[in-house]
């Protein structure tokens, strides 16, 4: 069975136009997009001389406006803000020593007159002593050494912040090497969120050296040369200068975090290889229907432009149906209330687009320039009857058993998900190697009270009445909560708590839910890392049935009209669901869990991170129904010439196979090389979408969909009457 003959008319399609314009004109093609990407990749590093997309990134809690919030910008109105605080750790110092003292007063005499500085604090500059109580916050809880303070003015934000911070970076480096035998090192939030920011970067590169090379090694191997191998790949590049552009243009609209970038890229490296890899498959199988096994040398300029036309018309149809329904899983993100989340599912709709305008016009321009090489080793066709074929065959002898064993496999997967417990990360989403972890960690245990409460409450209330409050704070499991109030302004009081098990412990989530219970007779915002993750998992609770919904009815439709049945996009998207479901089971049992941390080279906190569980649902919706397009594009394209229901899954599963687990391989590595990555947050994402897509591709497509199709049979195509005529009306067809 050959395509070319029984190909109805579709020469007046926009697509057909389309690949027909490319076919005519490749040289410009190429050299547009050479252009373009040029400008996106000097453009997102600022090679320009502009801002670089990684200078304007953040890092911080994905929040939402809730209390924690609302109760965070009080105090930035007041004043108070975390990153305004930059600190100096000594150690190896008598911090009471003639020379420590004098050298510290110096310093700080110098600090006060750099620009930007407000104040600066250190315990031997305190009037009653160093020995006094006012000291002890900053004196070691064990052995020598002592901390200092430098505070900035809030409002000191930019290139005006790091150039305060470099002298006072400098300053301190003199400190320390005034005193005999002192180490020294500085860090804050700000610094932090540097380190995070540095880090993404840097296992961007790395991710991209490992995923890339080993790609093109493997499509060498799928497309048996180079030049069909190096097409899918020029074009992944162009997508990930495409992608950084668009999140360029994204950070000056609206506030991206750190993790976007890798995220959204892996999507468009991921999405790109997949199409360029069917593309130009589907060119290939056009040109060779036409030469019939004639010498590549004799192809005419005139079957390259057919085949090209025709391609574009077909896989490019298959890569629009793909391309929208990765769209509506990351649309659904939108949703959401969360800032991060609404930027990975804005910047990721964009990249999506790269993608498409890639597969639709870069990579069939290069299969136009490289038509008779994609050929040299033979224009013989494809046979109908292979691996794919073969294992249709033996799924249909067992259908009811094939389905039993895939739902126990994946059910047994799923179990862990039950109990997923989310977690909001700061500085453990750096390895425990990383310089600035290293800072908190000593922080937190030798100066337990610069580094923060675990708990805060802002109270609008004079500083007597917050001490009152702080006196009677609820009993929470079984231990009564100790606070302390601070005055902020006249009218405005700090609580701050402290609750054993750190700041994301059970303890400290089950003191938020008591404190928000029982209010005093003045306004509180209760703060802090468990309040944050509190209104982010109600926010996600309350947006997520509609995102579903939207989700759902937006897939359903599409398949619908791409299929013109009820029943396959409802399969479909149970499928999906279970598939997914094992993925996240997965995810939680090794780094929630803990398996693995060797292996992957991590440190497990004992939960997941708040947004991965959703961007492993959305995208690995997304992935999963690209590779259902990709087998129901060719079911469909036969069973709308008259091929009954099981011929055309067998020979649909035979044509698709091979691309289908050739592009969930490429995947697989794509994020397998992100898992290299160093940031925890990027490990997880990488290793939930890589199951995702290594489950879809293997148990769900290649054996629980002929299964199903198989049950079914020619209840598969069953629609209503009145929706059938809708869609002989308006349905997307072959």
């Amino acid at each position: 069975m050959t395509d070319a003959p029984d190909h109805p008319d579709r020469t007046a399609s926009a697509l057909s136009h389309l690949g027909g314009l490319v076919g005519r004109h490749p040289r410009t093609v190429v050299i547009v997009w050479l252009l373009a990407v040029v400008a996106a990749f000097g453009g997102a590093t600022g090679a320009f001389g502009n801002q670089s997309l990684f200078d304007r990134l953040q890092s911080g809690d994905p929040a939402v406006a809730g209390e924690n919030l609302q109760g965070r910008d009080q105090l930035v109105a007041a004043g108070r803000s975390a990153t305004s605080t930059h600190l100096l750790q000594v150690t190896g110092a008598d911090a009471a020593a003639p020379t420590t003292v004098a050298a510290v007063k110096a310093a700080a005499a110098d600090l006060g007159r750099i620009p930007g500085v407000v104040s600066v604090a250190a315990p031997q500059l305190v009037p009653a002593g160093i020995a006094s109580p006012e000291a002890k916050a900053l004196l070691p809880t064990s052995g020598d050494g002592f901390a200092a303070v430098v505070t900035f003015d809030p409002s000191l934000k930019g290139d005006a912040r790091d150039r305060t911070q470099e002298q006072v970076d400098t300053r301190l480096r003199q400190l320390v090497a005034a005193v005999p035998g002192a180490k020294g090192t500085t860090g804050g939030l700000a610094d932090l969120i540097d380190a995070i920011t540095s880090q993404v970067e840097k296992d961007l590169r790395a991710g991209e050296g490992i995923a890339l090379p080993i790609s093109f090694l493997v499509m060498v191997l799928v497309f048996g040369g180079f030049i069909a191998a190096g097409m899918p790949i020029v074009g992944a590049i162009a997508s990930i200068g495409g992608a950084l552009a668009s999140l360029l243009a994204f950070s000056h609209l609206i506030d991206l975090d750190a993790t976007v970038v890798n995220v959204v890229t892996v999507l468009g490296l991921g999405l790109c290889i997949d199409y360029g890899l069917l593309t130009v498959s589907r060119f290939r199988e056009e040109l060779r229907s036409r030469v019939q096994g004639r010498p590549a040398a004799e192809i005419t300029r005139e079957e390259v432009q057919a085949a090209i036309a025709r391609t574009v018309d077909s896989a490019g149809r298959t890569v629009v149906f793909s391309g929208l329904t990765v769209a509506i899983s990351l649309g659904g993100l939108l949703v959401f209330e969360a800032s991060i989340l609404k930027a990975i599912g804005s910047a990721g709709l964009s990249v999506v687009l790269v993608a498409m305008l890639v597969a639709l016009t870069l990579v069939p321009a290069l299969c136009v320039l490289g038509a008779r090489r994609l050929l040299a080793r033979g224009t013989e066709q494809a046979p109908e009857e292979g691996v794919f074929s073969r294992l249709a065959t033996g799924v249909f002898r067992r259908p009811v058993l094939v389905i039993l064993a895939v739902l126990v496999v994946l059910g047994t997967l799923a179990a862990p998900a039950f109990q997923l417990k989310l977690t909001s990360s700061g500085k453990e989403l750096l390895p425990v190697s990383a310089p600035q972890r290293q800072f908190f960690t000593q922080l937190e245990q030798r100066y337990p009270q610069l580094s923060g409460p675990d708990l805060q409450v802002v109270a609008q209330a004079p500083l007597a009445r917050a001490q009152e409050y702080a006196a009677a704070l609820p009993v929470v499991d079984g231990q009564h909560l100790e606070g302390r109030a601070e005055r902020v302004t006249d009218t405005l009081s700090l609580v701050s708590v402290e609750v054993p098990g750190g700041p994301l412990g059970d303890t400290a989530r089950h003191a938020v839910t008591a404190l928000k219970a029982e209010r005093p007779d003045f306004p509180t915002k209760v703060i802090g890392q468990a309040s944050g993750l509190r209104d982010f998992t109600d926010s996600l609770r309350g947006r997520a049935p509609y995102a579903f919904a939207l989700v759902a009815l937006a897939t359903l439709v599409l398949l619908f009209l791409m299929t013109g049945s009820v029943v396959i996009p409802v399969k479909a998207l149970l499928m999906n669901v279970v598939s997914l479901g094992a993925s996240l089971g997965v995810v939680v049992w090794v780094f929630q869990q803990g398996h693995l941390e060797g292996v992957l080279g991590f440190d497990s906190v004992g939960a997941i991170e708040s947004t991965i569980p959703l961007l492993v649902l959305a995208f690995g919706f997304g992935l999963s129904m690209d590779y259902e397009v990709f087998l129901l594009s060719r079911i469909v394209e036969l069973h709308e010439r008259g091929v009954d229901n099981d011929r055309a899954v067998i020979a649909g599963l035979q044509r698709s196979g091979r691309i289908i687990t050739s592009a969930a391989l490429l995947v697989v590595i794509v994020f397998s090389g992100f898992v290299s990555g160093r940031l925890l947050v990027i490990k997880e994402t990488g290793v939930g979408l890589a199951v995702a897509v290594l489950l879809d591709a293997t148990l769900v497509r290649m054996l629980l969909v002929p299964a199903t199709m198989k049950l079914l049979g020619s209840w598969n195509w069953w629609a209503p009457p009145a929706l059938r005529r809708w869609h002989a009306r308006f349905g997307i067809t072959e």
